[in-house]
Order: C-alpha cells, then structure tokens, then sequence
C-alpha cells in the first residue's frame, strides 16, 4: 500500500481484524474511507485463504447483537464456514452475533466437561458452543436455547454439518421457555454478557446441587468485582449458596473494558 497511501495514511490503517471462516472483517477509520478499497484489496492480496473482505458499518445492535457490513472486496457473501476446535460453524455474519475470538474460551469450558454430563447453552446462537461441547467431548446431551430465528436455522445446519446426535436445539425465550423444561443440567454456560443477570433465576430453575454456571459479563478492568457482586445478588434473592471456581478474561470490548466469565457452582 506504500505506493497508494502516505506514510500518515499508513500509520492510520486499523491493521487488526477477524477472519471468520473466508471472510475478512475489517474497521476503517472515516479520514480513511475514500481508500476502504485500496485497503480491502492489499488484504486480500496478502492472504490467500480471504476470499471477502467486509467493513463494520457501526455497532453491535438490537437484542441478537448483530452488526451490518458491507462489501469492500473479494466474493460478494456474507455467509461463510469457519473451522474451530474440530467443528465446521456456517453462518452469515451479519444475521448472526458469532466472534472468532471465542474459539479459545470454548476449549477452556470445553476442557471441563467430564463424562456423562447433561448441559445447557442458553443464548446459543448458531450453536458454536453447542458443536464444540457435543463433539469433542463424552457429554450425555447438549442443549442449545435462542431467540434469533436465523441463529436457531444455522444451529440446526451446524449440527447436521457436524454430524452430532447428543444435541437439541430450541428456538425460543430463555425466560419462556426454560421454565418448561422438566430437567436438570450438571452445567450451563450463559453465552450473553450483557445483562445476563436478568436471567440468571431463569438458570437456577434448571440447576441443582453441583451445578457448574458459566456466567458472562462486561466490565472495566477497575470493576471486575461488579460480576460477582451480580452472582451474589441473584443467589442471595434466590436463597442459593453458591461457589465461586474461577474468573476468566476472555477478550476486550473497548479501551481496558473486558468480557469477562465467572465460573461458580451451586452448592
């Protein structure tokens, strides 16, 4: 790009970016715009497994969290497999909250699993924990709840993709459809950070006594103490003891602003 852009342009470029699958996703400074292209191009040109190269046009919105796109170079798609932990994930990108960088934090609980257990993925989306736990793992069944009817389609897609047969998925409420379930889960992992607090009664009501909850969160490096704080408040009017087991940074969302995972187990 040196020979297209100025050494001040250069020094601008956002140079870290997600790939899922094919795709590229990239970010543009706006003094950068009327070169998005030059850019997207050069990317595709230095790595032959991207085949798209899309733009984030704004934030993550709306209650599925999905981001819109647009198309700067390569194949015109949105939708992609990527490949993690030994599973195939189809999704379209920008129909579906899925973020890469989670792949790590899915072999961490994925780790954990132990023989036999029954689990539940509340927030699954198109079903990535879903696939890693059920696949990778002995687990007895693994059950995926989500809102998005376009996560609910690919989630169904991804476990027949994978070949899976120890799965369920229900399209549905968390809070509506959870408390018709007349079964117990050994673990559950709560994949939405944002206000997941709001449902955690909705998680006691399918937990027992040493049941494992993942519990997501946002916070600032300085109020990490703020997730617990959330825990202990829902077991307290719950009249629940609980165990705190671990507390994991999975990756940033802003400027020292962390998603972060409380383990804890119900006592």
């Amino acid at each position: 790009m040196k020979k297209k852009l100025s050494k001040k342009e250069i020094e601008k470029i956002i140079t870290a970016h997600d790939i899922v699958g094919t795709i590229a996703i990239i970010e543009i400074p706006k003094e950068l715009e009327s070169k998005e292209k030059t850019i997207a191009k050069s990317l595709l040109k230095t790595n032959k497994n991207i085949k798209t190269v899309l733009k984030k046009v704004g934030e993550h919105k709306g209650i599925f969290r999905t981001q819109k796109m647009k198309l700067l170079a390569g194949k015109n798609t949105k939708e992609t497999i990527h490949k993690e932990n030994n599973v195939k994930i189809k999704l379209n990108v920008e129909k579906v909250f899925f973020s890469a960088r989670l792949g790590t934090e899915r072999k961490r609980i994925m780790k954990q699993i132990k023989k036999d257990e029954k689990i539940m993925v509340l927030f699954s989306g198109c079903a990535p924990y879903v696939c890693v736990f059920a696949k990778n793992t002995r687990a007895k069944k693994v059950v995926g709840v989500e809102l998005n009817t376009e996560g609910h389609k690919y989630g169904l897609e991804n476990i027949k993709l994978n070949k899976l047969t120890n799965t369920k998925l229900i399209q549905g409420n968390v809070k509506k459809t959870t408390p018709k379930l007349k079964e117990t889960f050994d673990r559950i992992s709560m994949q939405l950070p944002k206000n997941a607090e709001d449902f955690l009664p909705e998680a006691f009501m399918i937990s027992k006594k040493g049941t494992i909850i993942h519990f997501y969160d946002f916070e600032h490096e300085k109020e990490f103490y703020k997730t617990e704080e959330k825990v202990n408040n829902a077991c307290k009017k719950a009249d629940i003891k609980y165990e705190v087991l671990k507390f994991e940074k999975c990756g940033k969302y802003g400027p020292r602003k962390f998603r972060v995972c409380l383990d804890f187990k119900i006592l």
